[in-house]
């Protein structure tokens, strides 16, 4: 039975992944993210493109679907595993959702970079830690002026909830996982902040 959870966990989250708020930008404003400003599928480069409004748009988008995956998911357990196996399909769901919004099908498995989708997975597994989180990311966004910096915050919070909150060591692997996934696809920022040429946030936020 655990094991029929576990994929349909992961295949249903995948999915729900895959639903992408860029898309729905890209409807109503007629603009491809993955073909202007730094070229992702996510909320940063729809605010560097298309303004505040439609940043706001696509965040809320990947946040709902990662903050929905975990509290439905949490409903649906209920009382039918042990506490360690409810937080290992918490954060195997979480970490689908992530992937799905990552490396969609439909866009050759080239998306965003799961940053709001790990907000609303962060609120909806304790919305206190998440709104610790969310604060911890803005700060950092704002000090170093790269948003990059922030999102490594968020990871970072994530794998304190695995340490400090979650049972069993699954949860710590995965969020291990994610935070590893999160320096991959942030390669690209890395580079261009060494090279002076990646998007300030103080500059985006006068857009």
């Amino acid at each position: 039975m655990l094991a029929i959870w576990i994929v349909a966990v992961l295949l249903t989250g995948y999915v729900i992944g895959c639903a992408h708020g860029s898309v729905l930008a890209q409807r109503l404003s007629g603009v491809d993210l993955k073909e202007t400003g730094v070229k992702n599928a996510g909320a940063s480069n729809a605010t560097i493109v298309l303004g505040k409004k439609y940043g706001a748009l696509v965040a809320l988008v990947d946040i709902g679907k990662g903050a929905l995956t975990i509290i439905v998911l949490r409903m649906l357990l209920g009382n039918a595993f042990s506490e360690e196996v409810v937080w290992t399909l918490l954060f195997l769901a979480g970490a689908a959702v992530v992937i799905g919004h990552n490396f969609p099908f439909y866009m050759k498995f080239n998306g965003g970079k799961g940053t709001a989708t790990v907000i609303g997975v962060l609120l909806a597994l304790d919305w206190r830690i998440g709104l610790a989180g969310l604060a911890l990311f803005i700060a950092a966004s704002l000090l170093s002026n790269y948003i990059v910096v922030g999102v490594l915050m968020l990871y970072v919070t994530l794998l304190v909830v695995a340490v400090w909150m979650a049972e069993g060591a699954w949860p710590i692997v995965t969020a291990a996982g994610l935070f590893l996934l999160a320096l991959w696809k942030h390669i690209e920022n890395f580079q261009r902040i060494k090279e002076g040429t990646e998007k300030k946030v103080r500059t985006v936020i006068k857009r």
